[in-house]
């Protein structure tokens, strides 16, 4: 197994700002600290080159983005103040995932203690998303003819609409999104296939639907690859969710879809996604519970 993070890449954020991004340290800690994971397994995130993040989004974006030129109305949207350590953040977060895709189609499992960033359009980036490290990761390995299909799980409490626009038309790369339904964005991207899960929804009800569900996308999608971007932010502890999962819940969803995907031998991408409780420990054992998971399988 190995574990790619980006510790050294956080960016220091206004007081009151509601991004974590503390949290992505503090998981790598308790994992270690616990002996969840050994140091062995952990490796610095490579930064995406820009030919790499090309394969996704456009010329003026990455211009605008790499050059401090993003306009006020596109950092709002962003929700990020730009300085040098956010391009290094966003680069490391995209080359942390093709790295552990890379992994995982040597080993069965990669993980990135980032990413998800599935709000991220090619020319724009929005909900704390700069670029899509889960689009970018797919088309730089279907451009070296590592994968030709994958599939991309997304159970994050938001709908991923930024990956979405990016495969709308694709029948190469199948996006499942399940996700609160009156929650961001508000605008949605149609998925291949898209749930929205009305207010309040618990564990019973959420596993149903999944298990209703995730065999039907996974034959469907004939995929090389899953991308499981495993967000904790159902938690009903959340403060940007409107769903109530427990962490046992959402500890057996991970369970569900990692092991459906081993049982179909294939191979399993993990990245972060959303965690927003304040405080931030009932989403960091959230967090904890997805690698108990994985552990459990791919060890």
């Amino acid at each position: 197994m190995r574990v790619f993070h980006i510790d050294r890449y956080l960016v220091p954020l206004p007081d009151g700002h509601r991004f974590p991004m503390e949290k992505y340290r503090l998981l790598r800690e308790i994992l270690l600290e616990r002996g969840i994971l050994p140091l062995a397994v952990f490796h610095e995130a490579p930064r995406a080159e820009r030919g790499e993040l090309e394969h996704v989004h456009t010329p003026r974006y990455l211009d605008a983005f790499f050059g401090g030129k993003l306009t006020d109305a596109e950092l709002r949207r962003l929700g990020f103040p730009w300085s040098l350590r956010l391009v290094d953040n966003a680069r490391a977060s995209v080359g942390g995932t093709l790295a552990a895709a890379r992994a995982a189609l040597e080993d069965g499992f990669g993980a990135n203690l980032a990413g998800g960033t599935h709000h991220a359009f090619p020319d724009h980036g929005e909900g704390f998303c700069v670029f899509n490290d889960i689009a970018v990761a797919i088309r730089v390995l279907q451009a070296e003819g590592a994968i030709r299909r994958a599939v991309v799980v997304d159970l994050d409490v938001h709908q991923g609409n930024g990956t979405a626009a990016v495969f709308a038309g694709d029948p190469s790369v199948f996006t499942f999104s399940m996700h609160g339904e009156h929650n961001f964005p508000f605008r949605k991207h149609a998925s291949h296939l898209d749930l929205g899960l009305e207010d309040g929804v618990g564990d019973a009800e959420y596993l149903a639907v999944l298990d209703a569900h995730l065999p039907h996308v996974l034959e469907s999608a004939h995929a090389d690859l899953l991308f499981f971007q495993a967000g904790v932010d159902p938690l009903e502890e959340d403060t940007l969710g409107r769903l109530s999962l427990t962490h046992a819940g959402l500890r057996e969803r991970d369970l569900r879809v990692m092991r459906a995907a081993k049982e179909r031998g294939l191979p399993v991408v993990l990245t972060l996604g959303g965690g927003y409780a304040r405080p931030l420990a009932p989403s960091l054992e959230a967090h904890v519970g997805t690698y108990l998971a994985a552990c459990s399988l791919f060890r």
